[in-house]
């Protein structure tokens, strides 16, 4: 596996719940670490001196990934700060449940620009400084884009495109730049939630999973062959077969 020290990653979308697991997993692995925030400042902060406890520079940038110019701004502010950029793992996303026929045209708008248009904005703008570095870049799917749930409509078609979008940047960037995606499925923060207990039954690993399993998975990815590219991998216990 290659080491990720004096490498720097950006997570998008860290300051808390999954991204900020991922962001820790990654400077426990000896990163430099940059994450983007859109409204939690305090939270981002907070996890910036978490990262740093591992020894590792880090830093939080304020990030919409729906905007070109403030994800422009983000890219350069981390290479200004640490002089490169090896790992992009887009995974600030929006969640939302809702029946198919109640679901209005600004919800379905919504829903795209920060879970499909967001990773292609950053993923573009970082395409210079990863090609440079022979980095990689690791998208956040889910079980949803690779299996229908009708109570999630906008959210299953907007993850599904994120996942097409890795297949073909993994092709366009190729050699340079190894693209993946981890698709997880039911992930919780350790908390029990009767709403969600009744996924256990159904998975074959007789539990749901956590973002340290998401965080393991990203970073297999950015140690792993280079070679590997295109993957769309599940973390999701079996839930999905």
């Amino acid at each position: 596996m290659e080491s990720l020290h004096h490498k720097t990653a950006l997570v998008t979308g860290a300051a808390k719940r999954i991204g900020r697991s991922l962001a820790l997993g990654l400077a426990s692995a000896g990163a430099d670490v940059a994450i983007t925030y859109k409204g939690s400042k305090a939270e981002a902060l907070a996890t910036v001196e978490a990262l740093k406890q591992h020894h590792v520079r880090a830093m939080a940038v304020a990030c919409d990934v729906r905007s070109l110019e403030s994800v422009q701004a983000a890219v350069a502010a981390v290479v200004g700060e640490f002089g490169r950029l090896d790992i992009l793992v887009n995974n600030a996303g929006t969640f939302e449940t809702a029946a198919l026929e109640s679901i209005s045209l600004t919800q379905w708008d919504k829903m795209f620009e920060t879970n499909t248009r967001g990773p292609f904005l950053m993923a573009q703008a970082a395409h210079p400084h990863l090609r440079a570095a022979s980095g990689r870049i690791i998208n956040i799917g889910s079980l949803g884009g690779l299996r229908p749930w009708p109570t999630h409509g906008h959210y299953c078609t907007s993850k599904a495109a994120l996942h097409m979008l890795t297949q073909t940047m993994a092709k366009a960037f190729a050699t340079a730049i190894s693209v993946n995606c981890v698709a997880p499925g039911v992930s919780l923060n350790g908390e029990v939630d009767p709403a969600y207990e009744h996924f256990v039954q159904k998975t074959p690993m007789e539990r749901n999973g956590t973002p340290k399993d998401v965080a393991e998975a990203v970073l297999f990815f950015a140690r792993g062959p280079h070679f590997i590219t295109g993957q769309i991998l599940a973390v999701d216990g079996g839930l999905g077969l």
